[in-house]
């Protein structure tokens, strides 16, 4: 026998949760050839071959054109502000260390829970998306905030490799866009019930991917400098070293691969294109289900804490914003438009506003000690 994930409803919340079972060897979780995934209410995004080509019109000039365009907007190379620019932007979204004990008050008596992107928030943003790994000193420091905080690590990478930089178990981790979601397998005291939280929106899709994977490999052959990743449940190409002349190319290249795939869809990231299923499922409703698996999905008394830098944790800074509960912060050193309500520079200063939250939580509990103690001594000081 071998354990498999099985999708299986929610009656109450409506989510898809998949758990481990035992199954008979032999049989197959996953088709073994790409197969159009089944139509649920409110799951899938279904669009027509005839209309998604007339909406797109993938292989235009003028669709390919835009994809540059914005690729061009997304490179720090490109983007260029002035001095008032900056300043009006910080004012709009201060720096959350200068603003540290205003975000403190506002969790006073709530309960603060920490969701964090990987790539330019716990690492530099590096050339080789192999090598993006984080220092000893900032996972010292995720693993001191994970003992006073619940914590989540959510990313666009493949939720394994994720885990093999961080290599901290008692985290929860979202991969693939919030699409490969696993919870702690050990030393969390945040850890809800004995089942690990496991949970796979995305499943049907794995064959397209990979079949889609390996036929933008070999398209992008050509183009040096392209790397092509497989995030299991997206794929995402970089352009970072690819020459500005050929990413017209590049994105020509991308397009007619996608142009057979009408249940994909082309998002773009921090000088990355990202393909992915089309589900209404991102990062902001990763951080929703990961409330929920956590016990705080209606509760007001919950502080949520989004950190990020790239365009797809928009979609959790605005979940963030509709529920009026907890802020995120956008890390970047140039101001861009965002639903964040902070910012900070760059990883560095990442790590030194989670270690302040650390010392301001270990202070808090050595108050809330000290009163306790004081007044069990009060209270057996007092005649019967």
């Amino acid at each position: 026998m071998t354990n498999q994930n099985v999708v299986v409803a929610d009656a109450k919340s409506g989510i898809n949760m998949t758990i481990t079972v035992a199954a008979v060897s032999g049989s197959s979780l996953f088709p073994t050839t790409a197969q159009k995934p089944p139509a649920v209410p409110g799951t899938y995004i279904t669009i027509s071959n005839k209309k998604l080509l007339q909406n797109l019109d993938i292989n235009t000039s003028t669709r390919i054109n835009t994809w540059v365009d914005s690729m061009r907007a997304s490179s720090p190379t490109h983007v260029k502000s002035s001095v008032n620019d900056q300043s009006s932007w910080m004012v709009q979204h201060p720096s959350a260390l200068d603003m540290f004990e205003q975000i403190t008050n506002a969790s006073k008596g709530k309960q603060i829970v920490m969701f964090l992107d990987y790539d330019g928030t716990l690492s530099p943003i590096v050339e080789d998306p192999d090598r993006a790994f984080m220092s000893e000193a900032m996972r010292a420091t995720v693993r001191k905030l994970a003992r006073y905080f619940p914590t989540a690590i959510v990313s666009g990478r493949c939720r394994d490799k994720v885990y093999s930089f961080v290599r901290l178990a008692e985290l929860y981790y979202a991969g693939s866009h919030g699409m490969d979601i696993k919870g702690p397998s050990k030393g969390s005291k945040y850890k809800k019930g004995t089942e690990a939280v496991l949970f796979q929106p995305a499943s049907e899709f794995l064959p397209m991917i990979d079949e889609v994977y390996k036929a933008l490999l070999e398209v992008t052959k050509s183009t040096p400098g392209a790397l092509v990743e497989n995030n299991k449940f997206c794929i995402s190409v970089h352009f970072r070293c690819v020459d500005e002349k050929k990413w017209i190319e590049l994105a020509k290249q991308v397009g007619s691969v996608l142009e057979g795939y009408p249940n994909l869809r082309l998002t773009q990231g921090r000088k990355v294109l990202e393909i992915r299923p089309t589900i209404k499922w991102d990062k902001g409703k990763a951080l929703e289900f990961l409330l929920q698996s956590l016990g705080y999905a209606n509760c007001t008394d919950v502080f949520p804490v989004y950190i990020g830098d790239d365009r797809t944790d928009e979609d959790a800074f605005k979940v963030l914003r509709e529920r009026n509960q907890g802020f995120g912060i956008l890390v970047s050193k140039t101001p861009k438009e965002t639903s964040a309500s902070y910012s900070l520079q760059e990883p560095s200063e990442v790590m030194a506003f989670l270690r302040r939250l650390v010392d301001w939580k270990k202070l808090s509990l050595r108050r809330q000690f000290r009163l306790r103690k004081r007044l069990e001594e009060i209270k057996m000081s007092l005649p019967n």
